[in-house]
């Protein structure tokens, strides 16, 4: 595992980018054009709920870089369970969202498909540095991802993707020159890009203390076992914290709205 903070998200960064060419329309967006600095606000990443290679086993990559589990979170419909992660020291590292499919909430034949998927994967490479952003670890057919697809777009995704950040997360709070979401959305249109309007363009409000809004994913070519197929692979999300009533900034994330977030990589 990584023993240097700094050195794993710069891996997860460069992953995220070999599938998700838009980031660097939405990254340019505000460096280059508007002179500001892109503070990462949270990276996400997506499991399965199986033995040694759960949310557990992800989380302890950040742990053991000083991160801790700080909240958790239910999709009922989804059949999903989540935690998010800060690290102890330093607040002003990116937080980490890592969600699991609870597998055993799911049908026989995902079950079945998921699990040998998995079995050919050596568990050994859960412990290795690379291994948040080391991609896919078995051979899967595009029919298995459609079949997938029709239950559950998070079983698909993680299937076709493997391991890698779902997406990075731009902070308005550190955004001098855009005081809100909204302005966002109107600039990330404006370069010619599509946002998740799935519960509206702008998921919370100031009222749950976060309002989030998100990219749709890129569509980007997977090498199946049949042949090579454009699916939908990452997005960015952008999200502007507000104080709680002590006056700190929540830091949390509100599960509401995370759902919606989710389906910024549906197949579409």
């Amino acid at each position: 595992m990584h023993t240097n903070v700094n050195t794993l998200f710069e891996k997860l960064w460069e992953s995220y980018l070999a599938v998700t060419p838009s980031a660097v329309t939405v990254h340019d967006l505000f460096d280059k054009t508007q002179g500001q600095e892109v503070v990462n606000d949270h990276i996400a990443l997506r499991t399965f709920n199986l033995p040694g290679i759960g949310l557990s086993a992800l989380a302890a990559h950040f742990e053991a870089v000083g991160y801790k589990a700080c909240g958790e979170y239910h999709f009922v419909s989804k059949k999903l369970y989540a935690k998010h992660f800060e690290h102890t020291e330093n607040p002003d590292l990116p937080k980490v969202f890592i969600s699991e499919l609870l597998l055993e909430q799911c049908s026989e034949s995902l079950q079945e498909t998921v699990r040998s998927l998995v079995a050919n994967m050596d568990k050994d490479t859960v412990t290795q540095d690379n291994f948040l952003y080391s991609g896919r670890h078995w051979d899967i057919d595009y029919s298995t991802y459609q079949r997938l697809l029709q239950e559950s777009e998070f079983a698909a995704w993680v299937a076709a993707w493997g391991y890698r950040a779902n997406h990075f997360t731009v902070s308005n709070n550190h955004l001098s020159q855009f005081d809100s979401i909204e302005q966002i959305n109107q600039a990330v249109k404006a370069a010619g890009l599509s946002l998740n309007t799935a519960g509206g363009e702008i998921k919370g409000s100031a009222d749950v203390m976060l309002e989030q809004s998100s990219t749709l994913a890129d569509k980007h070519p997977v090498a199946f076992t049949d042949g090579e197929r454009d699916i939908p692979s990452c997005f960015y999300e952008f999200a502007k914290r507000y104080p709680k009533p002590d006056g700190s900034l929540f830091t949390g994330f509100v599960a509401e709205s995370a759902d919606k977030i989710f389906e910024s990589t549906n197949a579409r």
